[in-house]
């Protein structure tokens, strides 16, 4: 899947845009850092509750394109600049982590 249709997909917004034809080749959710810093495939969107710059750092460790940011929580300033920075997407959803990863695994299903 590219990173434009996941950003298409029904309840998500695009709060920060990369390249749209960025790979996304599997979701990855947790909100514990230690484990996407272990566990989290490059290319990989996160999807977590974890709306802070802790996350872009971790995610420019292991190469994730995306992150997904969800509960329709706040994105503070410095989480907005560090994703500029580091060149990583940033999109939000008001869906719960359950419902978001269904939603990206069925997009990543049918890509």
């Amino acid at each position: 899947m590219t990173l434009h249709e996941l950003t298409i997909l029904k309840g998500m917004t695009s709060v920060h845009a990369t390249s749209p034809d960025a790979v996304i080749e599997v979701g990855y959710t947790s909100d514990l850092l230690s484990d996407v810093v272990a566990n989290c495939p490059s290319d990989a969107v996160l999807i977590t509750l974890q709306a802070h710059a802790n996350t872009v750092a971790v995610c420019t460790l292991v190469g994730a394109t995306a992150i997904l940011i969800c509960g329709g929580r706040h994105i503070p300033d410095d989480m907005l600049a560090a994703v500029r920075k580091e060149n990583i997407a940033l999109l939000t959803t008001p869906m719960n982590q359950f419902d978001a990863s269904f939603a990206v695994k069925t997009a990543l299903r049918s890509a």
